[in-house]
């Protein structure tokens, strides 16, 4: 059953490690458990100099050992990244919350008169 796991494992990380182009978008809006950073940092580790990566994130590289459940994996895999990378650093509002802020809130849904029965 290991060996299995281990098999589909492996498989999975080749869709990742294979294309000459990955896109990890939004990482860091959620927290990850040890086995998801360690799962990144493989990724990250396989393709470096093999392959690129856009990645976007709204969390600075010193806030990632909050993002990864482990500060040296953490340290590890942005090592790897800005290792050959360009980096740019995007300040201001997002786009969808210019957007928002730019037309206001939605207008509520219209509600249905109340009838009353004779």
């Amino acid at each position: 059953m290991c060996t299995h796991l281990e098999g589909m494992a492996s498989l999975k990380l080749r869709t990742y490690v294979q294309p000459s182009l990955l896109v990890i978008d939004e990482l860091g809006y959620l927290p990850m458990d040890q086995a998801s950073a360690n799962w990144i940092f493989q990724v990250v580790s396989r393709r470096y100099e093999k392959g690129s990566i856009i990645l976007t994130s709204n969390r600075g590289f010193a806030d990632w050992g909050q993002v990864f459940a482990d500060q040296v994996v953490a340290a590890a895999i942005v090592d790897r990244l800005i290792g050959s990378a360009t980096v740019l650093n995007i300040r201001g509002r997002s786009y969808r919350m210019r957007a928002y802020q730019d037309s206001g809130p939605p207008d509520p849904e219209p509600t249905s008169p109340t009838r009353r029965s004779s």
